[in-house]
């Protein structure tokens, strides 16, 4: 991949019933090209159209492809991979970065009646999960737009070192630094991402 292809990774951070949502621009050479920030509410069902709406500011038509640090940010509060993908018109890649058996049964615990129905059906409509082999580590990606092959090729190209693609790493540190500037207070959940779907 060449070194000026760019990608947005977007990561969270939260210490109270709003989660900060971050979304950086990175190029394959791991510069930095830009940096926007938005909040969802920890457990509602607002991060879709939270996310939408953030890369829609960002403007960036040139970056070719949106990661996202899994699929359950701020408490079950999913992105709707595919429902994305549509409205932002470029592939999007969730990864997560410990294997699962998946979301299904927290939810339960979690959740009941009409919140668990609408939990569940996004959650079964997203991407199969695969995992993927880095120099540092496993990943486990889920992909809307694009084959289990590049999907794979994609996230490595993005991963020079350290098993965390280089656009959520940066995101995620841009996601605690504002969370600690604008909410403070003591990190309710370690000040990184969720793993989204662990």
């Amino acid at each position: 991949m060449k070194r000026g292809v760019r990608a947005i990774g977007v990561a969270e951070s939260y210490r109270t019933e709003y989660s900060t949502l971050a979304a950086a621009v990175v190029r394959a050479s791991r510069v930095v090209d830009g940096l926007a920030f938005d909040t969802c509410a920890v457990g509602g069902t607002d991060a879709t159209e939270t996310l939408v709406s953030l890369v829609d500011r960002l403007d960036r038509e040139d970056a070719r492809y949106l990661l996202l640090a899994g699929v359950a940010p701020a408490w079950f509060n999913f992105f709707d991979l595919p429902t994305v993908r549509e409205r932002v018109d470029r592939p999007v890649l969730s990864v997560a970065f410990e294997d699962s058996e998946g979301l299904e049964g927290p939810l339960r615990e979690a959740f009941d009646g009409d919140a668990l129905d609408e939990r569940l059906a996004v959650y079964r409509r997203q991407p199969e999960r695969r995992r993927v082999e880095l120099d540092d580590g496993t990943v486990y990606v889920r992909a809307a737009g694009l084959g289990p092959d590049e999907a794979a090729e994609v996230v490595r190209a993005f991963t020079p070192e350290g098993g965390r693609p280089e656009p959520l790493r940066v995101a995620r540190l841009a996601a605690r630094a504002a969370d600690e500037r604008f909410v403070g207070g003591e990190d309710a959940n370690g000040g990184g991402d969720s793993g989204g779907d662990r």
